[in-house]
């Protein structure tokens, strides 16, 4: 398992050792000592949650405020997604910019993401089965978001925007420059 920090700043890509053999392949998809050693801090993941989406499903951008604020090891296991993470930590050197990856079943990649981040993805294979890891409990009332075609973010989701599968309630969030305070 190696680990390399993202451009984003505290967000580290994770490519598992895979071993391929004639019957498929095995991976270890985590190891609580090796992620934390690896990442270099102490992260307890408490939930961990799956989504299956098909073609041109936009999920995002979300967060969580506060004393609910998630970190999040987010991976697919089928399908190939275009995962996005948008940095709200004001004190950040990398403070309102993007980092995308694509991560799919092919690459087995994973992406920490810290405390602090907007996150979204789109999926650009017909369908795929997303899993994540949060360090925290959600709860309703710490949800926030960013609307996915904000101009200052400029997102390319990688699918024209009239493909993009978009919830009513994604479609109402602001945009960066108007949100209310993120709390990061």
């Amino acid at each position: 398992m190696t680990f390399t920090a993202a451009a984003a700043e505290g967000c580290f890509i994770i490519d598992p050792r895979t071993f391929h053999d004639d019957r498929g392949f095995f991976f270890e998809s985590y190891n609580e000592q090796k992620f934390n050693e690896g990442i270099g801090a102490e992260i307890k993941f408490v939930q961990d949650n799956q989504s299956f989406s098909t073609k041109g499903v936009l999920r995002g951008l979300h967060f969580q405020r506060g004393e609910y604020a998630q970190a999040k090891l987010v991976r697919v296991s089928r399908g190939e997604v275009l995962d996005i993470a948008v940095d709200l930590r004001k004190k950040s050197p990398t403070f309102g910019q993007c980092f995308e990856i694509v991560l799919s079943e092919e690459n087995n990649l994973q992406l920490f993401i810290p405390r602090g981040f907007a996150h979204g993805f789109s999926v650009l294979s017909d369908s795929a089965v997303f899993q994540y890891k949060c360090d925290n409990y959600y709860n309703k009332e710490s949800e926030g978001g960013l609307h996915y075609a904000d101009p200052q973010l400029n997102i390319d989701w990688g699918l024209p925007f009239d493909q993009l599968v978009v919830s009513d309630k994604d479609k109402e969030l602001p945009f960066f420059k108007d949100a209310p305070d993120f709390g990061f």
